[in-house]
Protein backbone atom coordinates (compact mmCIF):
# COMPACT_ATOMS: atom_id res chain seq x y z
CA UNK A 1 0.00 0.00 0.00
CA UNK A 2 1.31 3.50 -1.01
CA UNK A 3 0.57 6.26 1.37
CA UNK A 4 -0.08 9.94 -0.60
CA UNK A 5 1.05 12.22 2.07
CA UNK A 6 -0.50 14.77 -0.12
CA UNK A 7 -4.34 13.86 -0.34
CA UNK A 8 -6.83 15.84 1.69
CA UNK A 9 -8.32 12.88 3.84
CA UNK A 10 -4.24 11.80 4.77
CA UNK A 11 -3.45 16.04 5.85
CA UNK A 12 -6.76 15.93 7.94
CA UNK A 13 -6.14 12.48 9.55
CA UNK A 14 -2.56 13.65 10.38
CA UNK A 15 -3.56 17.16 11.81
CA UNK A 16 -6.84 15.57 13.68
CA UNK A 17 -4.23 12.88 15.08
CA UNK A 18 -1.32 15.33 15.79
CA UNK A 19 -4.33 17.44 17.74
CA UNK A 20 -5.36 13.98 19.65
CA UNK A 21 -3.02 11.65 19.46
CA UNK A 22 -5.47 9.11 21.94
CA UNK A 23 -8.72 10.28 19.64
CA UNK A 24 -10.23 6.55 18.80
CA UNK A 25 -11.90 8.04 15.51
CA UNK A 26 -9.01 8.76 14.11
CA UNK A 27 -7.45 5.16 14.92
CA UNK A 28 -10.17 3.83 13.56
CA UNK A 29 -10.19 5.60 10.22
CA UNK A 30 -6.49 4.56 9.55
CA UNK A 31 -7.73 1.22 10.09
CA UNK A 32 -10.52 1.26 7.65
CA UNK A 33 -7.96 2.98 5.05
CA UNK A 34 -5.26 0.30 5.38
CA UNK A 35 -8.38 -2.71 5.66
CA UNK A 36 -10.71 -1.49 2.47
CA UNK A 37 -6.99 -1.19 0.70
CA UNK A 38 -6.52 -4.50 1.52
CA UNK A 39 -9.80 -5.96 0.25
CA UNK A 40 -9.65 -3.73 -2.96
CA UNK A 41 -6.20 -5.31 -3.64
CA UNK A 42 -7.80 -9.39 -2.68
CA UNK A 43 -6.69 -9.72 0.22
CA UNK A 44 -9.21 -11.08 3.19
CA UNK A 45 -9.23 -9.75 6.44
CA UNK A 46 -8.66 -12.03 9.42
CA UNK A 47 -11.69 -10.94 11.15
CA UNK A 48 -14.64 -8.71 9.04
CA UNK A 49 -16.59 -8.32 12.68
CA UNK A 50 -13.96 -5.63 13.62
CA UNK A 51 -13.98 -4.08 10.16
CA UNK A 52 -18.15 -4.17 9.92
CA UNK A 53 -18.16 -2.55 13.47
CA UNK A 54 -15.89 0.31 12.25
CA UNK A 55 -18.22 0.96 9.51
CA UNK A 56 -20.82 1.27 11.39
CA UNK A 57 -19.07 3.68 13.66
CA UNK A 58 -18.35 5.72 10.53
CA UNK A 59 -22.28 5.79 9.31
CA UNK A 60 -23.07 6.55 13.09
CA UNK A 61 -20.46 9.74 13.79
CA UNK A 62 -21.17 10.86 9.51
CA UNK A 63 -25.66 10.70 10.97
CA UNK A 64 -24.32 12.29 14.33
CA UNK A 65 -25.86 9.32 16.37
CA UNK A 66 -24.99 9.73 19.71
CA UNK A 67 -23.99 6.77 21.52
CA UNK A 68 -25.89 7.42 24.76
CA UNK A 69 -28.60 6.57 21.88
CA UNK A 70 -26.82 3.36 20.89
CA UNK A 71 -26.17 2.23 24.50
CA UNK A 72 -29.75 1.99 25.19
CA UNK A 73 -31.05 0.42 21.75
CA UNK A 74 -28.30 -2.09 22.54
CA UNK A 75 -30.29 -2.09 26.24
CA UNK A 76 -33.19 -2.54 24.57
CA UNK A 77 -32.66 -5.52 21.76
CA UNK A 78 -30.07 -7.52 24.02
CA UNK A 79 -28.54 -7.98 20.45
CA UNK A 80 -24.87 -10.09 20.81
CA UNK A 81 -21.79 -7.70 21.59
CA UNK A 82 -19.46 -7.07 19.31
CA UNK A 83 -15.87 -7.36 20.61
CA UNK A 84 -14.18 -4.04 21.99
CA UNK A 85 -11.66 -2.73 19.51
CA UNK A 86 -9.07 -1.70 21.93
CA UNK A 87 -8.50 -5.22 23.14
CA UNK A 88 -8.17 -6.44 19.79
CA UNK A 89 -4.96 -7.82 18.30
CA UNK A 90 -4.76 -5.21 15.18
CA UNK A 91 -1.49 -7.14 13.28
CA UNK A 92 -3.40 -8.05 10.24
Amino acid sequence: MEVNPNHPIMKELKNKFTSNESDRTVKDLVWLIYETAALTSGFTLKDPVIFASRIHKLIKLGLSIDDEEDIEEIKESKDEDLPSLDNIDQST
